[in-house]
């Protein structure tokens, strides 16, 4: 049965989700604050599967919540609720390596859907590797990514992304050789259409040149074009992407 840890300092809804989530078959624990969730993860003799997690919280918030969990290498998927909705708000989360993002209110359906979607992805990461690589593999200049895995290999080194630099890393792999702009990126890859500071995909585009051990003064495959956004670069010889 999988569990999940749901952090919520509003009694009523935490009730609510845990007793509906139990109703969907899963076993649930839920906190009130940050602190408590942080401390029950790390101890937790069987790992949680998912997190269900407010960003409003007393004491560490969501967001600081998340970053202390990646930041100590702990990648259990987490599914934000907030009321805080606007575009900038949903990218902050992301950016802090949330998952999935869900507004209050929302339809209780939804939320469940979408737990069980995290706990597919969670399943999928930790099974075997199939005998053959499958087709949506992406190889570049020695280095892979695997879409489903969330996982960029770097020659030997592994890194796992968020859900969100996986699908901004997916989308230049697909659009390899091509200028996209910010705009593209924000609406083709997240599907944000309201007026944002697309300046905030900078950061993105920083962290994965982090991954590919990019010197920012001369950036090999993640190339910015002034004015315009970026151009990915597979292979500094042969601009194709191969996979």
């Amino acid at each position: 049965m999988p569990r999940i840890l749901v952090v919520e300092d509003e009694p009523h809804l935490a009730m609510g989700l845990q007793f509906n989530l139990e109703a969907d078959g899963h076993e649930v624990d839920a906190v009130a604050d940050g602190e408590t969730a942080l401390r029950v993860l790390a101890e937790a003799r069987v790992p949680f599967d998912a997190v269900v997690l407010d960003v409003m919280l007393p004491g560490k918030n969501g967001f600081e919540v998340t970053r202390a969990l990646r930041e100590r290498g702990d990648y259990v998927p987490i599914l934000m609720l907030t009321a805080r909705s606007r575009p900038e708000d949903v990218l902050l989360g992301f950016d802090a390596g949330v998952d999935d993002y869900l507004p209050k209110p929302f339809e209780l359906a939804i939320l469940l859907a979408r737990v069980r979607s995290l706990l597919r992805r969670s399943a999928w990461a930790r099974s075997a590797p199939p005998p053959e690589r499958p087709p949506e593999i992406y190889r570049f200049a020695g280095n892979t990514f695997d879409p489903s895995t969330l996982e960029l290999r770097v020659g030997t080194l592994p890194y796992h992304l968020t859900a969100m630099e996986a699908d901004l890393l997916q989308y230049l792999l697909k659009n390899a050789g091509k200028v996209v702009s910010r705009k593209a990126i924000l609406e083709d890859v997240w599907d944000l259409h309201e007026d944002t500071d697309t300046r905030a995909i900078d950061n993105f585009i920083v962290r994965l040149r982090r991954f590919l051990n990019e010197d920012p003064s001369t950036p090999r495959h993640v190339i910015t074009v002034r004015g315009v956004g970026y151009r990915f670069v597979a292979d500094p010889v042969d601009t194709t992407a191969r996979g």
